[in-house]
């Protein structure tokens, strides 16, 4: 609770140093580092803003967790003393329900499919899912495909999973998932993980390929399956207090802004992950890529079992399924 308020009270302290009260100024925080894609296509749109607004609105960027992890961003967004964050659709389910679909495993066919997803009308309508939180969605940033890595076992099929302690975030789909293939889902924060890795607090995790390098996870992890077994996209969110302050041309500046920013990440993206591949090759890590078939047949129970527990949501899973590029 400290360690909020200090955060709060720093953000509204920050909120009156702009140099130039003419200029809008709002702040996103993410926990992300510099060298991320995800992190330069929010600068692309920090300067798309610029651009857009004659240099009457200025996003401010604090990278890597200084304003706090993903879920106290959000919670400082629903009270309106940051302006903007960039989160996982996994932790965002758990101030907006609909986005655990994301968490569900083999959504997508291909990234034409995801990227077709996010344009789409039902995409739009997913990411406004929040509003009633206090969350604006501004855009999808797409994050690729999640694949396991571990320290000392080699995946190459469900069952090596057995017994083993996989970090997963604070996201019951994702725990649900790892349970389905045997492992023993632990939830660690992001900033810990590193640590809780060498210490063997958990055994390995799973996550995209340029989150997996640009974190030197691979300098303890020497095993990656690429088995992609889930797309979670990461979300721009606003706050919708702060959102509902601005003029309607501010607010189609930030979406015409966080569109152009989108299809920029895309780009991004795809060269990070082919470069991030390289070089955790390079680094020793001996790279699998296994009979995907087999992972999907493990896990297709977690969508099956939904026509009973939850029908409305294998409804939108079906739904997602049949959109095409």
């Amino acid at each position: 609770m400290i360690r909020k308020l200090l955060i709060v009270f720093g953000v509204f302290f920050m909120m009156g140093c702009t140099e130039d009260s003419s200029v809008k100024e709002l702040k996103l925080a993410h926990s992300l580092s510099n060298s991320h894609p995800v992190h330069k296509a929010m600068t692309y749109f920090a300067e798309r803003v610029a651009l857009h607004s004659e240099g009457k609105m200025e996003i401010r960027i604090y990278p890597s967790s200084q304003l706090g992890s993903e879920r106290e961003c959000l919670e400082l967004l629903q009270l309106g003393s940051l302006a903007m964050t960039k989160v996982s659709s996994a932790v965002m389910e758990n101030f907006s329900p609909k986005l655990k679909v994301f968490g569900y495993p083999y959504l997508f066919e291909s990234k034409e499919q995801r990227y077709a997803l996010y344009d789409s009308d039902l995409g739009k309508e997913l990411l406004a899912d929040g509003e009633k939180y206090w969350l604006h969605g501004l855009t999808y940033f797409d994050a690729g495909s999640r694949s396991f890595y571990t320290k000392n076992t080699p995946i190459t099929k469900p069952s090596d999973l057995k017994g083993l302690k996989v970090r997963v975030m604070q996201s019951p789909t994702a725990i649900k998932l790892v349970n389905a293939m045997g492992g023993s889902p632990t939830p660690v924060s992001w900033g810990e993980l590193y640590t809780s890795l060498q210490q063997g607090v958990v055994d390995g995790a799973e996550n995209n390929l340029p989150s997996f390098y640009s974190s030197k996870h691979y300098e303890i992890c020497k095993n990656l399956c690429l088995d992609k077994h889930s797309s979670l996209p990461d979300i721009l969110v606003m706050s919708s207090i702060i959102y509902a302050d601005l003029n309607e041309q501010e607010k189609n500046i930030l979406k015409i802004s966080a569109q152009e920013a989108a299809i920029e990440q895309r780009r991004l993206w795809e060269k990070a992950e082919k470069e991030s591949l390289a070089e955790i090759k390079k680094a020793g890590v001996k790279v699998t890529e296994p009979d995907i078939e087999v992972f999907k047949k493990e896990s297709e129970a977690i969508i099956t079992n939904l026509k009973f527990e939850n029908p409305e949501l294998y409804e939108l899973i079906q739904e997602i399924k049949s959109i095409q590029p």
